[in-house]
């Protein structure tokens, strides 16, 4: 198709509580769908939240038991892939007949990781991408994705990936997805600062493509009265949003909203893609490969392998039922 009704869905988790913000999820998934998106994106780590202004009671040299107790319903709140969680907001793809692009704090083993979920209108699960490179303090509670979880998905809507965040600061990461063919670029986010819509306008310029990005609109009220906030939070606001839909052009097609919770749409003409891609195809006629190539590393990385069967003890906190 060459039209595409999109949807940033800007909205704050129930913090910690991955039932209540799937439920708030469906919901707003489902009021997109009514305003006639055929994709919908929810910010960065929306189930079951970004952690903002926590420091987990990490210190050099020093962990509180506060702040293990913190992860702990961190990790207690976390999504498993595949699982009941990821199934429910699969339901709430095909429920409202659209691609559902999530963020998630996805648990495997004893490690957290911020991904992406892909669904699909049928509510199957495509795929995902774990955000490769934690920003400061969040490697403190999620740990580093691979180049095995970067997808770019052919869909009747356009070719749909996801970069989260800061990882769209690193431009080899930016030019692999290039590379891939993107035209619908999602940037789920937790950056609410003034300088992050001019990053999303050099994307859509640099990659002649169409970006949603997508961010919470999170209050104190969201989260827990034992939420360890260590930072100022004025009118009580933690997130203040600022979603926006970017064109190839480097046009604003929504947004950006600071205003609080919204649905924002915008309708893409993905020719518009060909008539940019004229002048700046940089992974194309734009590039120089016999001076720059990127190279790509997109095996797994695990630190065991082994050719035997696994089996988990029936003792171990994070065996599989």
């Amino acid at each position: 198709m060459s039209h595409v009704r999109a949807a940033v869905i800007q909205a704050g988790s129930v913090m910690f509580d991955r039932e209540r913000t799937i439920a708030k999820a469906r919901d707003l998934v489902a009021d997109a769908g009514r305003r006639g998106a055929q994709v919908a994106v929810l910010p960065e780590a929306f189930v079951p939240g970004y952690p903002k202004g926590l420091d987990f009671g990490a210190r050099i040299g020093n962990r509180t038991a506060e702040g293990r107790e913190d992860f702990r319903r961190y990790w207690d709140s976390a999504v498993d892939v595949p699982g009941p969680a990821a199934d429910a907001l699969g339901e709430a793809a095909k429920d409202a007949k659209l691609h559902l692009v999530a963020g998630v704090i996805e648990r495997d083993g004893g490690t957290l990781y911020c991904s992406v979920l892909f669904f699909a209108p049928d509510g199957r699960l495509l795929g995902k991408h774990r955000k490769l490179m934690p920003t400061a303090s969040e490697r403190l509670v999620w740990g580093f994705g691979d180049g095995s979880t970067l997808p770019v998905f052919d869909t009747p809507a356009g070719r749909l990936g996801a970069v989260i965040c800061w990882e769209n600061y690193m431009p080899m990461l930016r030019m692999a997805m290039y590379g891939k063919g993107i035209q619908i670029y999602c940037a789920p986010t937790a950056d609410t600062r003034d300088s992050w819509l001019p990053t999303m306008r050099h994307i859509a310029v640099e990659g002649r493509c169409f970006v949603l990005s997508c961010c919470q609109y999170l209050t104190r009220a969201d989260c827990p009265p034992n939420y360890a906030l260590d930072i100022e939070a004025p009118g009580g606001v933690l997130m203040r949003g600022g979603s926006c839909i970017v064109g190839p052009f480097g046009d604003v097609l929504a947004g950006p909203d600071f205003s609080g919770e919204c649905i924002l749409t915008a309708d893409l003409d993905l020719t518009e893609i060909a008539r940019g891609k004229y002048d700046l195809d940089v992974v194309g006629h734009y590039a120089r490969p016999d001076v720059f190539r990127l190279l790509v590393n997109e095996r797994p990385a695990t630190a065991v392998e082994t050719n035997a069967p696994a089996v988990a003890p029936m003792d171990d906190p994070f065996r599989r039922s």
